[in-house]
């Protein structure tokens, strides 16, 4: 998936699990990376499971308590403890991406913490058929943060593996308007293994197998072809594309989370997903919602565990098909299959109706069904990031609802929200609180020296330039994207600042204003 670059400049050494040089000092143009995790966690918690596990857990998250960054060492040792075949050094900017974990989206992580024990016992079987390094698995918490309904809407990427269509049925897996097997996981996480394993047997390395299967093996070649046919990821670095280039400090990121979420007081969120399950062969058409009605099981639950039936259509009649089910429901199933098949058939195994419909799929952008509509107000010191955790909304949903292209909203500017309708009451509320309430409610606190800035970015204003009073929680790359026409390099140098990470809260930042 591809984004819209920060133009962030950053020196860095790269460090092995001792300390010592990988390479020489390298510069690195940020890729959005942090943009890219970010969008796949707000599609997770938007599926089934982590919906219904939010409601019973009175709609928090797990992982509200403050999140705990440890000096570099620290990191350092830990990686080096990970049991791994793959070198997983350690770098400023793999430090910032184990944040955007454990701290910056904590509550969100704790989602796929609840996933992981149900995919990666999966992952791990599958890959060790196939002679695949175990430690792998974790590029799915990269990819799609273990959504088998995520969906890149540039590229139509799709699945915990984000196959290309292509590429999907390269290795076998049916892709039509009824059946997307890229959204199967035991069928896409089997065309992984493959696909990884004709890559090693490519490159013989399996940092190259990473980067391959992020960018294509075209892409590798060409920057091995460049480089003076070198074949070490860091020697070909430059010649990759920029998401590429990110993409390693991101696995060794999910990896380093996943192994060490208890050190930075994380919890796995308790996902309701049935630990026993079945699956059975199909012959005959028979829908998702037919199952539903007649044994009493919620079809949110039946599309999760099947969620390769795009209309929720099982076509057996085309050729025998997989049907997952609970276990403890498998039995009744039998007994009631003609029942089952006759239910509703004119409406539910009338082909002509059955239109794929890609709203169920909550990976989309602004998907509304079933959620109540709420306006807020945006007020002095709001930014779209607040406002988006306040609402426990994605920011691309927030941004899509309201047509906004980039972060920029002004002060008395209508937001339209869309929330869960069991808590519309409570979000109803957020509108007349003050800030510092907001901020308490979303499990942050607001410190007496720090200054809000209006949204409509008109503070201090000084010939050319605004003056933005930083907050508790910004970062560098934050406040960049409040504005339109600025790059942190250029922050930096305009404010001589020669670390970005080691801004202050209540400090001055001079900002060119737009011309």
């Amino acid at each position: 998936m591809r984004f819209t670059a920060l133009l962030i400049t950053i020196f860095f050494t790269v460090l092995n699990a001792n300390g010592s040089s990988v390479s020489d000092t390298i510069i690195i143009k940020s890729d959005g990376s942090a943009e890219r995790i970010s969008r796949n966690l707000d599609s997770l918690v938007n599926t089934w499971y982590v919906k219904i596990a939010q409601n019973e857990n009175q709609g928090e998250l797990r992982g509200d308590s403050i999140g705990i960054e440890y000096p570099d060492s620290v990191y350092i040792s830990r990686l080096s403890k990970i049991n791994s075949i793959i070198s997983l050094p350690f770098n400023n900017i793999i430090r910032n991406h184990i944040h955007v974990y454990t701290i910056r989206q904590r509550g969100k992580f704790s989602a796929v913490l609840g996933l992981k024990d149900y995919y990666f016992p999966m992952f791990e079987d599958v890959f060790d058929s196939y002679g695949i390094p175990a430690e792998l698995k974790y590029m799915s918490v990269i990819e799609s943060a273990l959504n088998p309904n995520a969906y890149n809407v540039h590229s139509g990427a799709t699945g915990l593996w984000q196959f290309m269509s292509s590429t999907g049925r390269f290795y076998g897996l049916t892709i039509n308007s009824v059946v997307d097997e890229r959204r199967d996981p035991v069928k896409s996480t089997h065309a992984a293994a493959k696909y990884m394993r004709d890559l090693y047997g490519i490159y013989n390395d399996w940092v190259l197998v990473i980067a391959a299967f992020n960018c294509g093996p075209g892409n590798v070649n060409k920057a091995i072809k460049r480089s003076g046919n070198k074949k070490d990821y860091w020697d070909i670095f430059y010649r990759l594309p920029r998401e590429t280039r990110g993409y390693i400090p991101m696995y060794i990121a999910a990896a380093y989370a996943v192994n060490y979420y208890a050190e930075h007081n994380l919890q796995p969120l308790p996902l309701n997903i049935p630990v026993a399950t079945d699956t059975i062969m199909v012959n005959k058409d028979i829908h998702l919602t037919q199952i539903s009605e007649v044994m009493g099981i919620p079809l949110g639950e039946l599309r999760a565990l099947n969620p390769q039936y795009k209309t929720g259509l099982v076509p057996g009649s085309s050729k025998p098909m997989a049907l997952m089910l609970p276990m403890n429901h498998l039995g009744d199933f039998i007994d009631l299959n003609d029942t089952i098949r006759q239910y509703k058939s004119d409406i539910y195994l009338n082909k002509a109706t059955q239109i794929a419909d890609p709203t169920h799929f909550s990976s989309l952008p602004g998907n509304i069904k079933g959620k109540t509509k709420i306006i807020y107000t945006v007020q002095d010191g709001d930014n779209l990031g607040f406002i988006s955790d306040w609402y426990r909304v994605g920011l691309e949903d927030l941004r899509y609802w309201n047509n906004i292209n980039r972060n920029t909203i002004r002060v008395g500017q209508k937001l339209v929200i869309y929330v869960d309708p069991s808590k519309s009451e409570y979000y109803s509320k957020i509108n007349s609180l003050s800030f510092e309430d907001k901020q308490k409610m979303s499990g942050k606190t607001v410190p007496a020296n720090a200054q809000p800035v209006t949204a409509g970015l008109t503070a201090e204003t000084e010939g050319d330039f605004v003056t933005y009073t930083v907050r508790n929680g910004d970062t560098i790359w934050d406040i960049v994207k409040l504005f339109d026409n600025v790059t942190t390099s250029q922050v930096l140098a305009l404010n001589n600042i020669s670390d970005a990470a080691k801004i202050k809260i209540g400090q001055k930042l001079k900002i060119k204003k737009k011309s």
